[in-house]
């Protein structure tokens, strides 16, 4: 098969980040596979909106902390498109108990958050291997600012994303020359995550973070994705690097 067309691979693609990452893609001349783990209508949403900017796209429905389930979902990209030029390696998940709450924290609820947010990560870069390697591509990867400093999130969650800034840099180191591997931390963010985390004290919590930051607002889904799209373009020299996206706040603080 010859697919002429750049073919990005975005997990957690149908909402948020992932989503805001599949529109910029698509916009960028990229055929776009979207990954999504129970968010069924909005990926198919997502998917009709890519659509509308020129992409071709596949559904493809995985818990990425299913290797088997992964490994699928890698030969599903191959038979469409023949081809993977970028992964974003977004899917992830938290939990609602308190950063505070330590004797709330179950096994259960720890090992659940590191087998999406670190294992799943590894697992689907690791079936991208062969392709990233063929097409000379790139991954890019969603940590968070709570994984460079402490932040309001909960312990598995903060922790796992420090764990993705160090996969990051192992892999970066490990892939090199072929596959450059690199890293987006996003401080606040505005929309659906925060504020399930600040509930009540979103507005509030929120426009003090504003006022606070150099740049006056804070972050949002479409900043995060066009950072990840200059990392896929541009920045052929940069591998193994975590950009904070925080509008200065981490750097004036």
């Amino acid at each position: 098969m010859n697919h002429e067309k750049p073919v990005a691979l975005v997990t957690g693609g149908g909402t948020g980040i992932g989503r805001s990452a599949v529109l910029t893609l698509a916009g960028a001349g990229y055929d776009v596979a979207i990954n999504y783990s129970s968010s069924k209508a909005a990926a198919d949403e997502t998917a009709r909106a890519a659509a509308d900017l020129g992409a071709e796209t596949i559904l493809i429905q995985c818990d990425v902390s299913d290797d088997a389930a992964v490994r699928q979902m890698l030969a599903q990209v191959e038979q469409r498109f023949g081809r993977l030029d970028a992964l974003i390696n977004n899917a992830g998940t938290t939990s609602a108990i308190s950063p505070k709450d330590f004797e709330g924290v179950t096994a259960e609820n720890w090992d659940r958050v590191f087998a999406v947010n670190v294992r799943g990560m590894f697992q689907v870069t690791r079936a991208a291997v062969p392709m990233l390697k063929a097409a000379g591509g790139c991954v890019v990867n969603t940590a968070s600012i709570v994984g460079l400093r402490p932040g309001p999130q909960p312990l598995a969650y903060a922790t796992s994303k420090a764990a993705v800034v160090s996969l990051t840099k192992v892999l970066a180191y490990n892939l090199g020359p072929d596959i450059r591997v690199n890293a987006v931390a996003p401080g606040w963010m505005e929309g659906d995550w925060m504020k399930r985390m600040l509930q009540d004290n979103y507005d509030r919590l929120m426009e003090r973070r504003a006022r606070l930051t150099p740049l006056k607002r804070c972050v949002t889904a479409d900043d995060v994705a066009q950072t990840m799209l200059s990392l896929v373009q541009g920045n052929r020299f940069v591998t193994g690097e975590v950009v904070v996206i925080d509008g200065g706040f981490s750097s004036s603080t």
